[in-house]
């Protein structure tokens, strides 16, 4: 070839050239953004919608119902998911794969804004939002202190701005942090007395505190603006007020109320490692690097902490970029062992240092050159496509192998270096590329596989692709020139490795004993070949099979429920009890943070019911047990805990996708899926796996229902719009204006005191004012009656939903998932009702069949490059035969190491389709060499086969040897690649055994066949 003489007679050049890459890869590499994960696109928006004080069931009506209808004509819309709860509306639309979801975005917001006009008066705009992993914090910092006030001041004046001007850094928020709020309690005895009305305060102190520009006035030869200022400018200002009574009289307003300079009241607490706190959550640029921004706000920390009081301490609770780090860091590090074995596998066979190093560089260029492809393609440094590399890193010297084996063969025969260089380099170099190209194209179909499997599996394709492309340049262009230059003595007779030459003359007899043997036996070699197969597959029902392997990040949730209505002290006491249970555990805890009642981490927040915790154990290094063991006997100590429903689980970081199994029962009513999802809980329970099941459909909460008699209302000339005003003021409160000082803004807040709006006689008792300004009693225009509402309602595609979730433990996926089914199939649901899988157990049924279909798709690609470097159809259907025996070696393996068959076991099989088929290749192609030079058939097969039996052994030794350490997960986060590392192994290792014995019988049986054919057309002839 053309390009092999170039790069030999010009050996600057191409050093020249290399120097270039390398430089070029490290800059890269240096700019590469740094994260866990691949960048997951998640075709789902979300419109959340506030409406304070509503129930759910009017929530449902009048917010989350209208936005349904408005948006569900928006096109590519899969499903519709909604979530109604007091206070809260979240619509959550989840398109279809492919959808352009900038335009879907513009879409939804279009049709958002023509329904907000039909939403209810006082409820908020509608947030239209794309939902992301990449949404979630990436550190959280505790700010701990004697005063929550003074640490609040410090977090908004100080620490909040100082953290979003570092590089990288989208938003803090603050979390336990205190409102201060100017509260202005009315007597109502006074109130009455003076004749003045909440209505008429209210009206005061707007009036008062208002600004507005007046136009201008001349003045020489200049226009001043007029300005008018009556904004407050102090709580004495507030005091001073002035009302006007009904009767003309004026007085102030600290005549009638009592104006008290405070904090609004508690509705949450965060507490950290035990201790009051405040927490500000971290989010990053979509864009930035996970490790950079937490090293800025780690640097942050260190400078602030001189300018903040010495009583006040900042400390890191939560850093997920330690993770990313340690699993960045155990990657490399397997790589280097990977790199280190191939390298002496290498030196092992081919018995000289020189020729070693000249392979051996193919490896760092190789991969040096992916890191720039990767910059320039946009993709991230992650433990996918640095496993990616390391899966490569065998894969990357089979073609310098074999251009290097052909070049000495042709410098044992006496050419010159220059011209077994040229002349060995060009011969192979079709086949080298052909090869090569077989194990690329299995890639393509990975490409245009949609949902979470592309998301996650493209970036590792690409970087495979780009690996192997480089170490073919490498191999074609920099192997015969550095083979030109260094080889002059290289693997020569002589040495101490000797004793290994004669170890493969010893294994080359064994094995052409054996080829004569299944030579002679055809029929008996192909029926055990098809008995290994069936008894493998017979395996499947043992292996089982998951998702996505979850990785031991170190971090578990608890979740706290008290029975509805209860109090926050009520929970906070819970959670006190809790953290007494988790004294034990000191030694594996580093950190632990507790959200009672506040917003969490999701966008409906908590109920003062509820609480969170997020704890942080340290490294898997550090602790004997996982975290999943750790989460089963915290959950074993902590259900003794009386008066709450309490759930412990492991979290899984950015590769969540939801609950494990996620049973959605759909029907008319949502008071028969209430009680329905209490059933399957029961039923699902009694399965063998299932961890925690739990029903969406919670306890009812305690309300009272108001029944305003619109009648007798009317007669008092009172509407229902005017007495629940004068309710909600009355047992809520009401802001009055704002107030502005020193650049803050907070509430003014008129309320009623404690004493007076505490009980359900104080509501039958509460005074309401008529128009004429007569006090009437509540009850004497209104019934009550005490009632249990729901907590939430759930809906999708605009019919009502209840979902049952539960974890999964000791257990494959599809073993549980398939006995929950054979349960709900027997319950028999009433007409009308269903129910569907979701969850992670349908992601897996989905990523499956696209896998598999991509699956066919690889293996058509690969018989067509074959059946294009062979120039025959008849050759490259023997060599397909080698991919069946694949079968073996996977089943057999992911046995042995006790994994099921998940997401990366099925890329690795994929992948395995591309690389098994390189050996059969060599073989086939020397076999139909020797014949077409006048050998026997059965000579030319056991010449052929001892023959290439030394670079099958290097290239599957290579490859092998160099994914072990993937395979034994060392490390942190290492469980991703396990699953393919054990695959491409097993998988590799057994079809080379079969490789080397099955397809020269299939090759004999195949000739016979077409010898057959061909002495018949003759005959006819």
């Amino acid at each position: 070839m053309k390009l092999v003489n170039t790069s030999v007679k010009r050996p600057v050049g191409v050093i020249m050239i290399v120097l270039a890459i390398i430089a070029l890869g490290i800059v890269s590499v240096r700019n590469l953004t740094i994260d866990l994960f691949p960048k997951i696109e998640l075709p789902v928006a979300v419109v959340a919608t506030s409406y304070e004080d509503a129930a759910p069931q009017e929530i449902e009506n009048l917010i989350s119902k209208p936005i349904e209808s408005s948006v569900s004509s928006v096109e590519g819309i899969e499903t519709v998911q909604s979530q109604s709860q007091a206070g809260n509306s979240l619509v959550v639309m989840m398109f279809n794969n492919g959808v352009d979801l900038d335009q879907a975005m513009l879409d939804v917001r279009e049709k958002i804004d023509q329904v907000k006009g039909m939403l209810p008066d006082g409820a908020g705009d509608p947030s239209v939002l794309r939902f992301s992993p990449d949404q979630m914090p990436v550190m959280w910092v505790g700010l701990t202190g004697d005063d929550p006030a003074t640490l609040t001041q410090i977090a908004d004046d100080q620490i909040v701005p100082y953290f979003e001007r570092q590089s990288g850094v989208a938003s803090v928020t603050v979390e336990g942090a205190k409102d201060r709020e100017i509260q202005l309690i009315l007597d109502q005895a006074k109130m009455q007395q003076y004749g003045v009305s909440a209505q008429t305060i209210m009206q005061s102190l707007n009036n008062s505190n208002q600004s507005a520009s007046a136009g201008t006035v001349e003045k020489g030869n200049k226009d001043l603006q007029l300005r008018i200022t009556g904004e407050f400018e102090s709580i004495n200002a507030i005091k001073q007020t002035i009302v006007q009574s009904e009767t003309g009289a004026t007085i102030h307003v600290d005549d009638v109320a009592k104006v008290k300079d405070t904090y609004n009241e508690a509705s949450s607490a965060t507490l950290v490692n035990g201790h009051p706190a405040i927490v500000l959550s971290i989010m990053k640029k979509t864009d930035a690097n996970t490790v950079e921004v937490a090293e800025n706000i780690n640097k942050a920390m260190d400078e602030i902490e001189g300018e903040i009081p010495s009583a006040v301490n900042l400390k890191t609770i939560i850093d997920t970029s330690e993770f990313v780090k340690m699993s960045i860091s155990s990657v490399v590090q397997n790589m280097i062992i990977g790199g280190i074995i191939s390298v002496f596998i290498l030196l092992l066979f081919l018995k000289s240092i020189r020729a070693t190093i000249v392979i051996g560089l193919s490896i760092p260029i190789a991969i040096i050159s992916t890191f720039a492809l990767m910059y320039f393609t946009g993709e991230t440094l992650n433990v996918l496509t640095l496993g990616g590399l390391a899966l490569g890193l065998g894969m990357m010297v089979d073609s310098s192998i074999v251009i290097l084996e052909n070049i000495y063969s042709y410098r044992k025969n006496g050419y010159s270096l220059f011209d077994a260089a040229t002349k060995g380099a060009s011969e192979l170099a079709p086949a080298v590329i052909a090869s090569t190209t077989t194990t690329l194209v299995v890639f393509l179909p990975i490409i245009y596989v949609e949902g979470i499997a592309s998301d996650l599996f493209t970036p590792l394709a690409l970087a495979v692709s780009f690996s192997l492309i480089a170490s073919l340049v490498v191999a074609v262009t920099l192997v015969p020139m550095l083979s030109s230059k260094l080889l002059s003595k290289a693997m020569e007779e002589s040495g101490r490795r000797y004793w290994f030459d004669r170890f493969l003359g010893w294994v080359n007899d064994r094995y052409r004993g054996v080829l004569r043997w299944v030579l002679s036996h055809r029929k008996t070699t192909i029926g055990g070949t098809f008995l290994a197969i069936a008894a493998s597959l017979a395996l499947t029902p043992l292996i089982g099979a998951e998702f996505i392997p979850a990785s031991d990040q170190g971090q578990m949730e608890i979740s706290v429920e008290a029975p509805p209505g209860s109090k926050l002290e009520y929970t906070e006491k819970v959670v006190d009890q809790i953290n007494a249970e988790l004294e034990d555990y000191e030694s594996v805890i580093e950190t632990s943070y507790v959200s009672v009642g506040g917003g969490g981490f999701g966008m409906m927040g908590l109920g003062a019911n509820q609480a969170t915790f997020t704890m942080q154990l340290v490294p898997s290094t550090e602790r004997s047990r996982t975290t999943k063991d750790i989460v089963q006997r915290i959950d074993d100590d902590v259900q003794q805990i009386p008066g709450a429903e309490i759930t412990v689980s492991a979290v899984s970081g950015g590769m969540s996708t939801g609950e494990p199994v996620q049973i959605q029962l759909n029907g008319p009513e949502h008071e028969v899926l209430r009680e329905l999802s209490s059933n399957v809980v029961d039923r699902i329970s009694e399965v063998d796996g299932v961890y925690n099941p739990t029903s969406a459909a919670e306890e009812g909460v305690p309300q009272m229902t108001i029944e305003v008699n619109e009648e007798k209302a009317a007669m008092y000339g009172l509407n229902q719009q005017q007495i629940i005003s004068q309710i909600q003021l009355q047992f809520t409160g009401q802001v009055a204006t704002k107030y502005r000082e020193n650049g803050h803004e907070m509430n003014v807040t008129m309320l009623f005191p404690e004493d007076e709006r505490s009980t359900i006689s104080d509501l039958q008792n509460m005074q309401i004012k008529s128009q004429t300004g007569a006090a009437i009693p509540l009850e004497s225009v209104a019934t009550f009656k005490q009632v249990e509402g729901p907590v939430k309602l759930l809906r999708e595609n605009q019919q009502p939903q209840m979902n049952v979730t539960s974890d999964v433990v000791n257990r494959d996926l599809a073993s549980v998932v398939e006995d929950i089914e054979a349960e709900l199939d027997a319950m028999n649901l009433p007409e009308g009702y269903s129910y569907e899988i979701g969850g992670q157990a349908q992601d897996m049924a989905e990523s499956f069949r696209d896998l598999s279909i991509a699956l066919v798709f690889s293996i058509f690609l690969v018989y067509a490059v074959m059946a294009v470097q062979f120039e025959n159809f008849l050759f490259p259907f023997i060599i397909m035969f080698s991919l069946p025996a694949t079968v073996i070696g996977v089943m057999t393996g992911l046995y042995i190491t006790d994994l099921p068959l998940s997401i990366p076991a099925f890329i690795g099989i994929i992948m395995l389709a591309g690389i098994v088929v390189n050996n059969s290749i060599v073989l086939v192609d020397y076999i139909n060499i020797l014949r077409r030079k006048g050998m026997d058939r059965y000579e030319a097969i056991l010449a052929a086969g001892p023959s290439r039996m030394r670079p099958i052994l290097m290239t599957t030794l290579t490859t092998i040897l160099g994914m072990v350490p993937l395979a034994l997960a060392l490390g942190e986060g290492a469980e991703m690649q396990q699953p393919l590392a054990v695959t491409i192994i097993f998988g590799l290792g057994i079809s080379s055994i079969f490789t080397l014995l099955l397809i020269p019988v299939v090759y004999t049986l195949f000739d016979d066949l077409t010898g057959k054919i061909t002495r018949r057309k003759k005959r006819n002839k």
